[in-house]
C-alpha cells in the first residue's frame, strides 16, 4: 500500500467516524452514533425499555431468562440479575453506544449501556449476573468481556457459585 493511499484511507475513516456520530466514551464508533435516554422499565437482566418505547438489549452479555415467551420458569439467578439491572438503571439517564450491528432480529436495539460513568454490561458480567455472549460482527471490547467473565467464574461470583 502506498503512503498516499494509506493516508487517504485514514482521512476517509476519520471523516466517516465523524459523520456517523464520532467516538463515544468507550472509544467505539458506529453508524448508529451514541445517545442519551431515560430507562422507563427493566424487562430482565439484559433488556430495558426506554421512555420512547425503544427496547435495548445489552451487547456481549446474556443473563438467565425470566419466565415468559415460552420459558416455563425462571432460570437460576434470573430475578437477581433483573433486580441488579433495575437498581443500576431504572428511571435513570443512560448513555447508549453501539457496535457494528445496531439491532437484532427481534427489533431490539443492541447497545453498551452506561450510567454514571460505568458500563452496566460490564458490571453485570464482572459480578457474575451474566455470561458472555459475543455475536459477530459485534466484537468491540470482546477481550475485556472475556477477562471479566473468566474472573467471575474463578471467584464463583453470582450465578457461577449459585447455579449448576
Amino acid at each position: 500500500m502506498t503512503r498516499w493511499y494509506a493516508g487517504a484511507l485514514g482521512v476517509a475513516l476519520v471523516s466517516l467516524i465523524s459523520a456517523c456520530g464520532g467516538l463515544g466514551e468507550t472509544g467505539l464508533s458506529s453508524l448508529c452514533g451514541s445517545e442519551e435516554a431515560v430507562v422507563a422499565r427493566v424487562l430482565d437482566g439484559d433488556t430495558v425499555e426506554l421512555e420512547d418505547g425503544k427496547k435495548i438489549r445489552y451487547l456481549h452479555i446474556d443473563t438467565p431468562e425470566i419466565a415468559h415467551n415460552g420459558v416455563e420458569q425462571d432460570q437460576c439467578f434470573a430475578q437477581e440479575a433483573r433486580q441488579l439491572n433495575q437498581e443500576l438503571v431504572q428511571g435513570k439517564t443512560v448513555q447508549l453506544e453501539y457496535d457494528l450491528n445496531c439491532a437484532d432480529r427481534f427489533g431490539r436495539t443492541l447497545a453498551f449501556v452506561s450510567v454514571e460513568g460505568r458500563m452496566v454490561n460490564q458490571i453485570l458480567i464482572e459480578r457474575g449476573y451474566a455470561e458472555l455472549a459475543i455475536y459477530a460482527p459485534n466484537v468491540a471490547l470482546e477481550d475485556e468481556f472475556k477477562a471479566l467473565e473468566e474472573q467471575a467464574r474463578e471467584t464463583q461470583a453470582g450465578l457461577w457459585g449459585a447455579c449448576q
